[in-house]
């Protein structure tokens, strides 16, 4: 029978509360493979045993969405065989020939064993050299290379069933998304917030999204796109809340009342003392950007000050060290960088100053703040939108 050997990456280190997390990461996986058919689940010496029981699972596709998830090491597709060396033997190189020709076509190879059960008549060494030989008697035109195979065959020997994986792939790693608490991102619809999403879903926060949208300056499309976002980022970090909010009567305020090169930093401001009181309301920990120092004028260090002093809650930038390249290769990786670089606009390039303020000073800013209507911030629920993913 053929199963999935979900490997725990971080979890296993983990101490009394690892239970606790196993649990959270079955929850995720349930939720992500159950439409494809109905799964048992069953934990031993942090690896997961994921067995299909309804016929036609489609494995490919299972194998695909297991990769997505928070919390799994690594990914093997094996089969499940009696203890006993004839059979492994019998059972084990029919399916290594499928395993291994039907997608690859590999010239070297080399046997890893694992005898987890000492029980077994033959150690970890003897099952190497043993089954090593079989394959090479099955498969005449591969060749051993112990450094640099082309295909790695793992053998193991468990305290119910023996297993043989041709392919082992490497999981998402992290912790399970829903581990550390929940948090709202502010999701702009370009290539950094998507990532910034991702990596802090990574370290095991649920996410929800904000979008703020400027109709008529921004279109119906915009918003399709930042919608796109959240399908594909549901993926990797569990069911999503889109919130969208019209900005567009505070950005016209502004532009009318504030100096042109302080109009980056005050939206900024405004964007997160919405935040903010959303995260109040629905009790988010914390508040979570895709800003990058140095990027764009909104995001300098000085610029940065500013914005984290409109909220009391701490703001998360995990790509904030990064340059476009390191960030886009994640982009990549993820699945969003094709739907982040449509050209669509976002809120945050309409109006954009022509000479922003770099070295913003906290003392100007709350003197131009001063002069916007504060209810926008307090009725902001009146203009919001929800949208699950």
């Amino acid at each position: 029978m053929e199963i999935f050997m979900a490997k725990y990456g971080e979890i296993a280190l983990k101490g009394n509360n690892k239970r606790y997390f196993e649990q959270r990461l079955i929850k995720n996986i349930k939720r992500r493979i159950s439409p494809l058919g109905e799964f048992e689940y069953m934990r031993a010496q942090s690896t997961l045993y994921i067995t299909p029981m309804s016929e036609n699972i489609d494995f490919d596709e299972a194998e695909r969405r297991l990769l997505t998830i928070f919390g799994i090491g690594a990914v093997q597709r094996s089969i499940s065989l009696p203890k006993d060396y004839n059979e492994i033997v019998r059972l084990g190189i029919p399916y290594l020939e499928k395993r291994l020709f039907l997608r690859k076509f590999p010239k070297s190879f080399k046997i890893e064993a694992r005898r987890a059960d000492k029980t077994f008549p033959m150690n970890s060494m003897e099952l190497m050299r043993e089954f090593g030989g079989a394959v090479l008697e099955a498969f005449p035109s591969l060749q051993v290379d112990l450094h640099t195979p082309d295909v790695t065959i793992r053998l193991e020997i468990r305290d119910r069933n023996a297993f043989i994986c041709a392919d082992r792939l490497k999981g998402a790693g992290g912790i399970p998304v829903g581990c550390s608490g929940k948090a709202l991102v502010l999701l702009s619809g370009g290539i950094d917030s998507p990532v910034a999403a991702a990596m802090m879903a990574k370290r095991g926060l649920s996410v929800d999204m904000l979008h703020f949208q400027s109709p008529p300056y921004t279109s119906e499309r915009a918003l399709m796109k930042v919608e796109s976002l959240c399908e594909r980022l549901s993926e990797y970090c569990g069911e999503i809340n889109l919130y969208s909010v019209n900005l567009t009567q505070a950005q016209e305020e502004i532009r009318d009342t504030c100096p042109d090169e302080y109009m980056t930093v005050l939206l900024r401001r405004m964007m997160f003392k919405i935040a903010g009181k959303l995260c109040e309301e629905r009790f988010y920990s914390a508040i979570i950007t895709g800003e990058s120092v140095g990027q764009v004028a909104s995001q300098t260090a000085a610029a940065i000050i500013c914005t984290d002093n409109a909220v009391n809650l701490p703001v998360y930038r995990p790509v904030i060290g990064m340059d476009k390249i390191e960030i886009v290769e994640i982009a990549r990786k993820i699945n969003t960088y094709e739907i982040s670089t449509l050209p669509y606009e976002d809120c945050c390039t309409v109006f954009t100053p022509k000479h922003p303020k770099l070295k913003p000073k906290m003392e100007d800013i709350i003197k131009y703040e001063a002069r916007l209507n504060p209810d926008f911030i307090q009725n902001f629920t009146e203009n919001m939108t929800i949208k699950k993913f």
